[in-house]
């Protein structure tokens, strides 16, 4: 039995629900922590031909974040911004 049936509700449907919450939070937060650690990767690139190249890749992620509301569509926005800059100031 799964630790957040015990002290829960009691109808049938109430219990599917804790169950399908806990599968998407899970999800979710392995969405959300691959797409950080794709950002950090980006952040710390120092080549710039790598940069242009991970660059579609990691605002792809972001736009998927944001579709799935696991971000808000504002946020993914301002870190494209960022992040495209950071990779033009590149040398």
């Amino acid at each position: 039995m799964h630790p957040h049936l015990n002290d829960m509700a009691n109808h049938k449907s109430a219990l599917k629900r804790i169950r399908q919450n806990e599968v998407r939070r899970l999800r979710n937060r392995y969405y959300h922590k691959t797409a950080r650690t794709a950002l950090k990767s980006l952040r710390n690139e120092e080549n710039k031909s790598v940069a242009v190249e991970q660059l579609p890749k990691v605002i792809s992620l972001l736009d998927k974040l944001a579709k799935k509301n696991i971000i808000h569509k504002n946020k993914a926005s301002n870190l494209k911004s960022k992040l495209t800059k950071h990779v033009n100031s590149l040398d």
